[in-house]
């Protein structure tokens, strides 16, 4: 019986590009993987390692037969009237589609009596067995190389030529992500031989540009590829070993700086340096402590951005002047590497020193009127524009919260004052940072760069936080906006930007967000969530859209029409994201749709009727009532308009009688627990209604053929549907 050996791939290319380095290893593996269990050549018990260094992709597949098995296939021809003729004799068709496949029909009769009939649809059909031979490794490694290559996730293409054949005309062009130089392809230990990208497979490779200890390396056998780049090419060829080593030196140089020093952490940082090096040395550097007077986020931003440098924070999070690089090489004497990183490192501090003490000469409110010389969108205006929009949302926002039934933690009138003048001159301010040096450089630093401005200036601290805070949350899982003031502005300028782009019709569509109007959305979703707003939005969308008004009015009646239609579109789409969120926190569909389909305004209590249903869909009683509840809307919505009233002298049969009496009873108390907030023993209480609701439909007709009685009857189930469906739309959780 034929065994199975171990398969080693390795494409080696010139040094691809850091960010997209791990995707395409892990693509590169699992498409070989993929194409070769396809064809059968890998089974469910094969293992497949990827491999990824800044100049190789390879995979290593385990248990890989060099054929696949053959395999048997039926094959549909035609129906049994079109193959045969009225005497059972094989048609023209009938041969010619033979003939086709290989068949041999050289005696027709025996060619037809190898055919099998069966049903098909409403006539029998002929049916013909063959077996096919299964792919050999050498073909079918050729297949799957070609498909992974052209598969890749590859950002951008390169195209370039191979080495000149000279006893070929002109030159053969590649389109590749990099210029490719080697293949190596083992199945065990003998060459598989394929061809890609101008390139024939063998079994030697390149490792190390400057500390492989032999050049070019051997690789004896599929198994032994890691080990041996190890030893003799100083390449660490897994991105994973790589990064884990790259982490510890890391924590390992940072302990040996003392004082509670840790590198800083970031993911991202920490993959692309992975990518740019193949055998990892850490080593610790400085700078001059003077430089520690900007702000930290500047030098940080600098080191990790231009450098691919960690920074070091000492234990209270502050940074330090000391930093780690990681470098590619392993010298006997470090002192060179670390003082030519050094000197790079100078420079660029000292330009982010430059704009920080360029930028403090002029004060953030000289630069407002600056704001209107900057195009925010050509539709709707320059960055003045939009502050003021901004801060005239914060605004309404204020008079809703004025107005607000349920109360928030600032309500009393003279906060609400003062915190109407904190939001009007932080969102006035919030944009100017934009104009400065410092973020022009680096535009992630925009709002932070804005809060030290702002304290410098003399501004209070709650307008500095404010105007720092106005972008978050940024992402998922970021802090929201440290006090009231920066909430209101976030809150605005969130609301600013998804009204203005839905109201020119800038919606994103499939995975394209160019405003990154989804995380927008769900800005406005946490702070109205988690900020204690007694805010509803509907009223805080159309109070948005009033800022646009004195723009709109300059508008042609069709785009007015078009920006006030689009706003429907905004509010689906708020809930949409809703949706998602709440099912990504482990809310099922069920759940989520229970209690969206009210459409709640203020969304601060979702989170508490998510668990009010969650606890009434654990009760026994739930599965009746949502299965009552969704009958009672099958009839309502079969009935023309019902009101809902119910006339006492017209309950007739005790079961309704009963069902009135319960429901008197229990939908006071559980309209009193829905307006204290507490939905949860809201529902417990409506749970209740169980065995009065089933008694009812079991003896009750209620489309009684008396008009009065049927009408009643309608009344009594819509007023009944009222009460239980104040919180969820229970029928919703019927599965």
């Amino acid at each position: 019986m034929m065994t199975t050996k171990n398969l080693l791939v390795e494409l080696f290319v010139e040094e691809l590009p850091p960010k997209a380095l791990k995707k395409l290893g892990d693509a590169f593996a699992s498409q070989l993987a993929d194409q070769l269990r396809a064809i059968g050549l890998i089974n469910g018990d094969s293992v497949t390692t990827a491999f990824a260094s800044p100049r190789r992709l390879a995979a290593h597949i385990s248990h890989v037969w060099l054929k696949a098995a053959d395999k048997a296939v039926q094959q549909k021809l035609m129906p049994v009237a079109v193959g045969l003729d009225t005497n059972g004799n094989a048609t023209p068709a009938l041969i010619k589609k033979l003939q086709a496949l290989g068949a041999d029909v050289s005696n027709p009769a025996a060619a037809v009596a190898a055919l099998k009939r069966a049903p098909d649809g409403k006539a029998d059909a002929l049916f013909y067995d063959s077996l096919v031979t299964g792919a050999t490794l050498d073909i079918g490694l050729q297949k799957a190389l070609e498909e992974a290559v052209s598969r890749l996730p590859i950002p951008k293409v390169m195209s370039y030529q191979l080495e000149r054949d000279c006893a070929l005309p002109g030159w053969s062009s590649v389109n590749f992500v990099r210029p490719a130089h080697g293949l190596v392809a083992l199945h065990g230990k003998t060459v598989v031989p394929v061809k890609v990208l101008g390139l024939t497979a063998g079994h030697t490779t390149q490792g190390h540009r400057f500390e492989a200890a032999l050049s070019p390396l051997m690789i004896l056998d599929a198994d032994s590829y890691a080990d041996t780049l190890r030893a003799d090419g100083a390449v660490i060829a897994s991105f994973a070993e790589r990064k884990a080593e790259i982490a510890r030196q890391l924590a390992a140089a940072a302990s040996k700086v003392g004082g509670g020093c840790k590198p800083i952490e970031d993911d991202a940082l920490l993959d692309e340096v992975t990518a740019l090096v193949e055998r990892p040395n850490v080593l610790v550097c400085q700078f001059e402590k003077e430089f520690l007077d900007v702000p930290q986020e500047c030098l940080i931003l600098t080191m990790k951005a231009n450098q691919k440098y960690f920074p070091l924070l000492d234990a209270a999070h502050k940074l330090t002047n000391k930093f780690l690089v990681v470098s590619n090489i392993t010298p006997s004497d470090a002192s060179l590497v670390i003082g030519g990183n050094e000197r790079v490192v100078r420079p660029r501090l000292a330009d982010a020193k430059f704009f920080f003490d360029q930028d403090r000469k002029k004060t953030l409110a000289s630069r407002v009127d600056g704001l209107a010389k900057v195009v925010y969108h050509n539709k709707l205006g320059t960055q003045g524009e939009r502050a003021q929009r901004v801060a005239d949302i914060g605004a309404l926002i204020i008079e809703q919260l004025r107005k607000a039934t349920v109360p928030y933690t600032v309500q009393a009138k003279d906060e609400l004052d003062v915190l109407a003048s904190k939001v009007g001159q932080a969102a006035l301010l919030a944009k100017t940072d934009l104009l400065t040096d410092m973020v022009g450089e680096f535009p992630e630093l925009q709002g932070i760069m804005g809060g030290y401005y702002a304290r410098h200036d003399g501004l209070r601290d709650g307008v500095a936080i404010a105007i720092e805070d106005h972008y978050k949350p940024r992402f998922a899982g970021d802090a929201l906006p440290r006090n009231h003031t920066g909430s209101v502005v976030a809150l605005a300028d969130k609301l600013e930007t998804l009204v203005g782009m839905f109201g020119i019709g800038n919606l994103p569509t499939g995975d394209k967000d160019p405003f990154a109007l989804r995380r927008h959305a769900l800005g406005v979703i946490r702070i109205l969530m988690e900020a204690d707003f007694s805010l509803n939005l509907d009223a805080i969308l159309g109070n948005a859209a009033k800022a646009f008004g004195s723009m709109l009015e300059l508008w042609p009646d069709k785009e007015q029409a078009d920006f006030a239609a689009n706003q429907a579109k905004l509010q689906d789409f708020i809930y949409d994201r809703l949706a998602g969120s709440l099912r990504e926190q482990g809310y099922s569909a069920q759940e989520v749709d229970a209690v969206l389909a009210l459409r709640p305004q203020r969304l601060g209590d979702v989170p508490k009727r998510m668990a009010a249903v969650r606890a009434f869909a654990a009760l026994p009683e739930a599965p009746a009532l949502a299965a009552a509840n969704k009958r009672i809307s099958n009839i309502l919505k079969k009935a023309s308009e019902v009101d809902a009233h119910v006339s006492v002298i017209l309950l007739q049969e005790p079961a309704e009688k009963a069902l009135y009496a319960v429901m008197q009873e229990l939908t006071p108390r559980a309209q009193a627990q829905l307006e204290g907030g507490d939905y949860t023993a809201s529902l417990q209480t409506l749970a209740a209604l169980r065995a009065p609701v089933d008694a009812f439909f079991d003896s009750v007709m209620v489309n009684a053929e008396a008009l009065d009685l049927r009408l009643n009857r309608q009344g009594l189930l819509k007023t009944l549907h009222q009460a239980m469906n104040r919180v969820a739309d229970l029928s919703r959780l019927v599965t």
